[in-house]
Formats: structure tokens, C-alpha cells, sequence
């Protein structure tokens, strides 16, 4: 028997849609996640500029899908189970047609823990060919993290993903192909991004932060190399978080020069012998007023960096 939220939800179709939103208002249920089509048949959510909490459902992702002529692919199914179960309605608001893939760009919580609301889809999941190593580390403690901010059951249960991606990989929606391509290290060790053929968008996971200050979390060396590599792959590009559309070369030229000045001052305070726990507060200063949430990450950032690059 599904649980009591997925069966709630499967089965969907466009003509029960009011009855289905005010079950969810009475159950204390999120509604649909309100989306913004950037390109025909590619909808956008843009993630809030916080923390996960419990207010929040840690919906602090970008997390979108697109429609073809036969069938649905989501781009990130959210930050927690409730998260998830807002995009699926928001699904079923435009569309129908069947939710065949279920892509997770990277490993982090907020942009893959709303996979098990699409469970009853019995969609293909898709993830980097290291993304279930990656689960198998950190997936759990991720989960009981999760919890402990959003409360029992709200992370929602992990989803493995089922076909890997190693290189390069082609979905078809149905006269809508979709070319994903699997990173080498860069923000994470398991990036995965996704470029629609129709529209020419790339959607960067969080290869790509726009306003909100980006996290390391895999290699800095390695992200400024795969930067360079996708601003001749698209004109425009959905961020992993920040505006829900945005001219690729110069977002990412914002980023770039943050990344650079990380790996420069990191680098200058390992030759000086300057201790890990000052250069968490000294290096990159100059960023900050450029990026959101600056104090929250930027020493995170530089203690990542330092232990690194400090073996070079």
C-alpha cells in the first residue's frame, strides 16, 4: 500500500485538479509549486535564498521540468518528500502525459529528496554513474540531517537512481530530446547537467549560482575547468539556484571570478603558512558583497579549498 501522501497523489489527471488541491489544503498539504515556463513546455521553480527549515520544506532548489510530445522529465525533484509532492501537482496542472524520467543532477538534499513523491510513476531515475556510491556515504546522514530540521518522515525516504549516466546520455520525451552529460569533479564529485535540444537551454544544477554564494564541495580546480566547457555549450542556462533563467557567459563570469579568487588567496595563505582557521576568515573578503548568504558558506568554501589544495 502506498503511503498516505503518494496515494493522495497517484493517479493525477487534469480534470480532478480542484479536488486534488483542496484535499491537499485540508491534509495540510503543500498546493502546486508555482512554476515559470521559461521556454515552451520547460517550467522553472525558483528555490527560496535560505537554509532548509521547517517553514520551507527545504525548497531552496531550482527544480523544473519539461513536457515533450509523449512524456515528462523532472530536472531535480526538490529538497524533501513535500517539496517533490509541489512539483508533481504542478505536473499535473500542464499536463497528463507520463513523468518517464526523474533526473538528479548532484547528490546534495535539496535537490534530490522530493524523488520519492514520483515513486508512483514508476519514472526511469537518473543520476551521475558515481551519484549511488555517493548515497551509499552520505545518503543517510543527509536523511537524518533532514529530519532533524524538518521533522519525522518529511525528508522523504532515498531514491537510488536506476540509469547511470558515465559520459553522455540522450532522453527522448518524444520529439524532445534531451542530452545529459555526467562532470568530472567540480562542485561535486557526481554533477550531472542537462541541455533541451529544443529550446537550447542547459540546466546546470549547481554547477552554476546565481545571487546566492556557492558551496564546494568537490573540486575548485576542477569547477573553473567545467565552467569554461559550458559556456560553449548553451546561450542560456537554468541556474541550480538564483533567477529561473539567466544569459549563461556572464552568470557564469560572476561565478568564475569568485572561484578564481578562492583558489588565488587560498593558495597565497598555504604559502604564507597561514593556519586553516584564519584563512576561513580572511580569504575571498573582497566577494562579499556580490553573493548572498556570503557568511553562511565563503569559510566553508576556504576550508575546503585549503585542505585541497594545501597538498598541491
Amino acid at each position: 500500500m502506498l503511503p498516505r501522501r503518494q496515494a493522495l497523489f497517484a493517479g493525477a489527471c487534469l480534470c480532478c485538479l480542484p479536488a486534488l488541491r483542496r484535499r491537499a489544503e485540508a491534509a495540510g498539504m503543500p498546493g502546486p509549486a508555482s512554476m515559470a515556463e521559461v521556454a515552451p513546455g520547460l517550467h522553472v521553480r525558483r528555490g527560496l535564498t535560505e537554509d532548509a527549515s521547517g517553514s520551507n520544506d527545504d525548497a531552496i532548489a531550482n527544480i523544473s521540468f519539461i513536457v515533450g510530445r509523449d512524456a515528462v522529465a523532472v530536472i531535480d525533484p526538490g529538497g524533501s518528500l513535500e517539496d517533490g509532492e509541489s512539483l508533481r501537482l504542478a505536473i499535473r496542472e500542464v499536463t497528463k502525459l507520463p513523468i518517464r524520467y526523474v533526473v538528479m543532477s548532484h547528490i546534495h538534499p535539496d535537490h534530490i529528496f522530493g524523488a520519492a513523491a514520483f515513486q508512483p510513476d514508476q519514472p526511469v531515475f537518473v543520476g551521475h554513474a558515481v551519484l549511488p556510491a555517493q548515497l551509499d556515504a552520505r545518503g543517510a546522514f543527509y536523511r537524518q540531517g533532514l529530519e532533524k530540521i524538518l521533522g519525522a518522515g518529511r525528508a522523504g525516504p532515498l531514491v537510488v537512481p536506476t540509469l547511470l549516466v558515465r559520459d553522455r546520455a540522450d532522453l527522448d520525451l518524444g520529439g524532445r530530446m534531451l542530452t545529459l552529460t555526467a562532470h568530472p569533479p567540480a562542485h561535486t564529485v557526481c554533477d550531472l547537467s542537462v541541455v533541451d535540444q529544443q529550446s537550447g537551454i542547459l540546466l546546470t544544477g549547481d554547477l552554476l549560482f546565481v545571487d546566492r554564494v556557492p558551496a564546494l564541495d568537490g573540486n575548485l580546480k576542477g569547477w573553473l575547468a567545467e565552467l569554461a566547457a559550458l559556456k560553449a555549450a548553451a546561450r542560456q542556462a537554468v541556474p541550480g539556484h538564483g533567477p529561473v533563467l539567466v544569459p549563461l557567459a556572464d552568470a557564469a563570469a560572476v561565478l568564475e571570478q569568485y572561484l578564481r579568487r578562492l583558489l588565488e588567496e587560498t593558495r597565497a595563505a598555504i604559502a604564507k603558512g597561514v593556519p586553516i582557521e584564519d584563512a576561513a576568515v580572511t580569504v575571498a573578503l573582497s566577494e562579499r558583497g556580490n553573493w548572498q548568504m556570503f557568511d553562511d558558506y565563503n569559510g566553508r568554501n576556504v576550508m575546503e579549498a585549503y585542505r585541497r589544495l594545501e597538498w598541491e
